[in-house]
């Protein structure tokens, strides 16, 4: 029990993929952390499993209820539907900005560094991700690289669902480390 006394926000929306909420939302209970839903609209999210909508899930605040000061880390799923949709929100956006510039940590897997790069927080850090956006890390300023887990001054960053088990043991020690000092901010 680790993460007691803890809270986590977990950013996501429909298309979201189903193991990359799921089991980071898990480790993160399983350690005593208190995990909140956060999301564009009221409801249950729906997942995307490989070929399909898969498990739906409760949001528990909408993103314009959401503020930082009350969680210690936020998590960011892939997928490939689930950042596109929140890139374009302006309130996902500040939510993450607000985490980057209070100096706590920030996890994002697969395709959610794509919600770094539209946040404007990427440009220096080192970051891996799921491949195929390799070369918008990289135009973005980012110093991509090819690991399952990377950890930047408390940003923490996977490539694809196989990594899911180094990424959320980081999320779980970035998280229990607290703030960090943002060089980059």
């Amino acid at each position: 029990m680790k993460l007691e006394n803890k809270k986590v926000a977990i950013l996501a929306t429909d298309g979201f993929e189903k193991s990359e909420l799921f089991q980071p939302m898990e480790a993160l209970k399983n350690e005593g952390a208190t995990v909140h839903i956060i999301s564009t609209k009221d409801g249950v999210i729906k997942s995307w499993d490989k070929t399909d909508w898969g498990n739906s899930i409760k949001v528990d605040k909408k993103i314009s209820e959401a503020k930082e000061a009350d969680y210690h880390s936020l998590v960011l799923p892939g997928g490939v539907i689930n950042p596109d949709q929140l890139r374009t929100d302006e309130s996902a956006l500040n939510f993450i900005r607000a985490f980057f510039k209070s100096g706590k940590p920030v996890a994002a897997i697969c395709h959610a560094p794509w919600l770094l790069i539209s946040a404007g927080v990427i440009e220096g850090r080192e970051v891996t991700s799921y491949h195929s956006i390799k070369d918008d890390v990289i135009n973005a300023g980012g110093n991509w690289v090819d690991k399952e887990v990377v950890v930047d001054e408390g940003l923490v960053t996977s490539r694809n669902p196989d990594d899911l088990p180094a990424f959320c043991s980081k999320i779980i020690e970035e998280t229990l480390e607290g703030k960090h000092e943002d060089q980059h901010a």
